[in-house]
């Protein structure tokens, strides 16, 4: 079981772009044939041979997915379906009145609490933090194992970077893994200790 941050980024350092969007970045879920079913039978990626094996694997070792109120609210709790297939952990000091409507996801107060609440959850299988913030702040906590990083060839000058206002930093790594797909490459970082 491993806590890890997935995100895809531009070359300068960005998930996206002053107003949320994407698909700059998000191309290369389309740029194969490939494809690799989600849990989420509304959705399904289109990738390259290699960026298969990285998504097939995230998928397949997915027990929780923590993230941040913001998203949740972007994608209204993504229907409570992630494609990823897994509870979803939302770190927020102020939860949706209507909670209920999200069975299959948690509610905690800080990351420390929501990190912990998702490994719980995910038992032998992987936590995955999708949330730029969450990420940072779980990195600064020490409670995260591995960044990787999907870098795609755009740079949007702007936007919401994936590590910013770090106040543990320096973070070490070890060298990548790397998966060289089409229109990303994949890059695993283990974090040192």
């Amino acid at each position: 079981m491993a806590v890890y941050s997935h995100m895809t980024m531009s070359l300068d350092g960005y998930i996206a772009d002053p107003e949320d969007g994407i698909g700059e970045l998000f191309g290369w879920y389309g740029a194969g044939d490939v494809t690799v079913p989600s849990a989420n039978e509304h959705i399904a990626f289109q990738v390259d041979a290699d960026s298969a094996v990285l998504l097939r694997g995230v998928l397949a070792g997915a027990g929780a997915l923590v993230c941040g109120r913001r998203l949740f609210d972007l994608t209204d709790g993504w229907g409570d379906d992630h494609p990823i297939g897994a509870p979803v952990v939302v770190v927020t000091h102020n939860p949706p009145a209507d909670t209920a409507k999200w069975p299959r996801t948690t509610f905690a107060g800080g990351v420390a609490e929501g990190i912990a609440r998702a490994k719980e959850i995910a038992g032998e299988k992987d936590v995955s933090i999708a949330s730029a913030d969450i990420a940072r702040q779980a990195l600064d906590l020490g409670l995260v194992d591995e960044v990787v990083v999907s870098l795609v060839p755009v740079l949007l000058g702007a936007g919401i970077p994936y590590f910013a206002g770090l106040t543990g930093a320096p973070h070490r790594f070890d060298d990548p893994v790397v998966i060289q797909g089409s229109r990303a490459t994949h890059l695993r970082y283990r974090v040192r200790r």
